[in-house]
């Protein structure tokens, strides 16, 4: 490779975090790296919901645009937001060691540790369906205000009160990577409200004929992480869910003995139906924990809630 490894990223706070982090690795190993900042569609319409804008991949596509016509060599992407099926030419080809998956509900007011005990009627924000979703479930009286903006924007908007807002809910990775964890009043149990599929983790794309920045890349590949994201992905494929579809995954360990077990859940947008499954994960095939999981759901009525 000639010149430094040139890395795609988005342009927030929370990106470039993850894109310096990865840069740093890889300059400890001694491959030099340059930041590309490339702005996405998801970052340029910030006006409504993603769930309301046409097509996939609004944070991703065009960085993977630039990778494919060679303007960048790889891509540093929250996994979360990358869809499971990937353009012709591109791979998978790292996925470094994982931050907390858990949903964290930042507050207004010092008092409350626990959706359950927000007031009666209390405004929440969120623009994520998933997490709509699981909130009615949980909490149908609650208040659901549309919240987009960067990490830092978003945690404003609650200690600010705007819109009368009382919390919200972000990733805890996001809040930690930020030094922001100061403002989670609360990390909530993943089988109460069950996070997204590769939520916490990067995914680093190149190339797939690019076997000199494949070679690079796998020093920070960390096989557990990438087991656990392998599983929850699968999932999230088998029931052609999008990174917007109120599909939910967790992996978490086994109880009783070693190993881990894939967590997954569906819930209807107006939370009057949620279902789960599980199952064991083979560290041989990750991937056929999801395929298990989702026939399960599937046969719990899963195809048909996410039709609604």
């Amino acid at each position: 490779m000639s010149g430094p490894l040139k890395l795609g990223t988005r342009g927030s706070r929370l990106a470039r975090w993850q894109a310096e982090w990865v840069g740093a690795a890889l300059a400890r190993n001694g491959v030099p790296v340059e930041l590309v900042v490339i702005k996405t569609r998801g970052d340029a319409e910030v006006d409504r919901p993603l769930h309301e804008l046409e097509g996939k991949g609004f944070f991703t596509k065009d960085i993977e645009d630039a990778l494919l016509a060679g303007r960048i060599d790889a891509a540093v992407h929250s996994l979360k937001d990358l869809p499971t099926r990937l353009p012709d030419g591109l791979a998978l080809a790292a996925v470094p060691a994982r931050a907390d998956p858990a949903e964290a509900l930042v507050i207004r007011e010092a008092g409350v540790a626990s959706i359950a005990g927000l007031p009666n009627g209390a405004k929440i924000g969120t623009s994520s369906l998933r997490r709509v979703a699981q909130v009615r479930y949980l909490r149908p009286d609650l208040e659901i205000v549309a919240l987009r903006g960067n990490v830092p924007t978003r945690v404003q908007k609650v200690t600010e009160g705007r819109d009368g807002l009382a919390a919200a809910l972000l990733a805890a990775a996001g809040l930690e990577r930020l030094a922001l964890t100061g403002r989670i009043a609360a990390r909530l149990d993943p089988l109460v409200v069950m996070p997204a599929p590769g939520q916490g983790a990067l995914g680093l794309e190149v190339r797939s004929d690019d076997r000199g920045t494949r070679v690079a890349l796998a020093p920070l590949e960390d096989g557990e992480s990438a087991r656990h994201v392998a599983a929850e992905r699968s999932l999230l494929a088998m029931l052609e869910g999008g990174c917007q579809a109120p599909v939910a995954a967790w992996t978490g360990s086994r109880i009783p003995g070693p190993g881990f077990r894939l967590y997954g859940r569906v819930t209807a947008l107006d939370g009057s139906v949620q279902i789960t499954a599980s199952a064991d994960i083979d560290d041989a095939d990750p991937a056929a924990a999801g395929v298990a999981v989702a026939d399960l759901l599937k046969a719990q009525g899963a195809l048909r809630l996410l039709a609604r």
